[in-house]
């Protein structure tokens, strides 16, 4: 089928609700994919990519893909729980920590991924490719990118704090922890030892809301102890985003802002800031074959012709632009940019017409042509 020589990433971002614009863009991907599979309606992306690496709702989608899930199962999920997803916390925790009841994402996650660890369902067979879920602990004050590469360094299952002992379900409930929005999550490596307990929250607060550099780095440096060799025969990486907006700041003042609005602002500035910077280092080290403007100076960084240097992998990043501007070249001008919010489930029907659209761009067999099987078109 697919050359088991090659080595395929795909990378998909956080942003809540806002996840079902990727997968709809997933959706585009497996449906022309399935006719090169040679497996009919068997086919899911685990059977094309070799490593899944998601941070928070990212983080529930590539578990849902890890485990053979469809597109179309996920976006199912997504559409039958999101108001579920987004209960509303006791007014108390609302004014003090939070404003949403983890509860009803926990019990959902066991449910839809069931209750064994990462050990369990390598060994079982339930996961069917390398995934990477990103983390923070806030114990520790760092990110935690936790892979289920059997060789990595926290993964021994001699260790008695193994990474792999960690149930799944826990694990992506961590990564969705979004400060504000839910209450983080505690996890015990080695039950009854505090030593050994740590307390997470969402990935999206490290530099990896948008993990497609970390995924290439886990997949080729020798410390992570996959060595997957690079290439752009032999590397591929599918970064999937949830839609890009800027918030210009028409009337900036020289005094700045108050207090209260730059608390509001600031992570999400920087948390897209430090994306674009991601998706920027993955086009100079990896050849680009479709994404976005990043901005005015850069373009597309989509090489013209054959590039001075081989890179080292094949690289798109599928994110649209969801401001005002972007939906209107969408023609898409009908919906209300400021609605588009990682906890506005009713914004779920726009959602999945920006999504749709923004899948025409997807072309995979012309994009990543090294990577179809030969003799196939």
């Amino acid at each position: 089928m697919f050359n088991p020589n090659q080595k395929r990433l795909l990378s998909l971002d956080g942003g809540g609700i806002m996840g079902l614009i990727s997968l709809c863009i997933l959706k585009r991907i497996e449906d022309q994919l399935r006719p090169r599979s040679g497996m009919g309606e068997n086919f899911r992306l685990c059977h094309f990519f070799d490593y899944i690496g998601g941070t928070s709702t990212g983080a529930i989608i590539a578990a849902g893909l890890a485990v053979g899930k469809s597109v179309g199962e996920l976006i199912e999920f997504y559409q039958r729980s999101g108001r579920a997803m987004f209960r509303r916390a006791s007014l108390m925790r609302r004014f003090l920590y939070h404003a949403f009841s983890a509860d009803p994402l926990r019990e959902m996650l066991r449910r839809e991924i069931g209750v064994d660890s990462l050990l369990e369902m390598s060994k079982g067979g339930r996961l069917k490719t390398l995934l990477l879920v990103v983390v923070r602990n806030v114990t520790t004050d760092s990110p935690w990118p936790i892979s289920t590469n059997p060789k990595a360094k926290f993964n021994d299952e001699k260790l008695p704090y193994c990474n792999l002992k960690i149930p799944l379900w826990k694990l992506v409930r961590a990564s969705t922890a979004a400060p504000t929005y839910f209450e983080p999550e505690q996890i015990e490596f080695v039950p009854g030892d505090p030593r050994y307990t740590f307390v997470f929250e969402d990935g999206g607060v490290t530099p990896y809301n948008n993990p497609a550099l970390l995924l290439y780095r886990m997949a080729t440096s020798p410390e992570y102890r996959v060595g997957w060799p690079a290439g752009e025969d032999r590397l591929m990486l599918v970064s999937v985003g949830t839609g890009s907006v800027f918030h210009p700041l028409r009337n900036a003042k020289l005094f700045g802002r108050s207090l209260l609005s730059n608390a509001r602002t600031v992570p999400g500035t920087l948390m897209r800031a430090i994306s674009v910077e991601n998706d920027i280092s993955c086009r100079t080290i990896g050849r680009c074959v479709y994404g976005d403007p990043i901005d005015s100076e850069l373009g597309t960084l989509i090489a013209a012709g054959e590039a001075a240097s081989p890179r080292q992998f094949l690289y798109a990043r599928y994110n649209p632009d969801v401001s005002s501007g972007g939906l209107k070249v969408m023609e898409l001008d009908d919906i209300d940019a400021q609605s588009l919010r990682m906890d506005n489930v009713r914004a779920i029907p726009a959602l999945i017409r920006i999504g749709e659209k923004a899948a025409q761009g997807v072309d995979f067999p012309a994009q990543f042509a090294p990577f179809m099987p030969h003799g196939i078109r």
